[in-house]
C-alpha cells in the first residue's frame, strides 16, 4: 500500500507543505485500518513524535502541523508514544515564578 502523508489543514501556518509517499506492506495497513486508524495520521504522528524525540520539533509545531487545539493534545500524543516532555529545572522555575507573579496580581484587596 502506498500511502501519501501531508499536514492535515491545508491552511495551517506553513507557507510550503511537502507530499511524502511510504510503502508499507498491506498486512500492516489492514492492522491500521481495522483498528481504525488512518494508516497516513499514524504515518505523521510518528514522524512528528521522533521529531520532538529528538529534539528537531517542537510542541508548538506539533500541534500546528497535526491540526490540535491545545499542547495538552500534544502531550497526550507524546505520552501515548513514551516519549517524556523536554521541560527542565528551569523550566520549572519560570513556571514558579509565573505562578507567584499571577498570584499576586488575582489577589483581590481586602474590604
Amino acid at each position: 500500500m502506498r500511502l501519501s502523508v501531508a499536514a492535515p489543514n491545508p491552511q495551517n501556518c506553513y507557507r510550503y507543505t511537502m507530499q511524502v509517499t511510504i510503502n508499507i506492506p498491506d498486512t500492516y495497513a489492514t492492522e491500521l485500518v481495522s483498528a481504525g486508524k488512518d494508516p497516513a495520521r499514524v504515518a505523521l504522528e510518528a514522524l512528528m513524535v521522533e521529531g520532538y524525540r529528538t529534539r528537531q520539533l517542537s510542541e508548538g509545531q506539533i500541534r500546528r502541523t497535526l491540526g490540535y487545539a491545545t499542547r495538552m493534545q500534544v502531550h497526550a500524543l507524546l505520552k501515548e508514544h513514551d516519549v517524556p516532555l523536554d521541560y527542565a529545572i528551569e523550566d520549572l522555575e519560570q513556571d514558579r515564578e509565573t505562578m507567584r507573579s499571577l498570584r499576586n496580581t488575582a489577589t483581590p484587596a481586602a474590604a
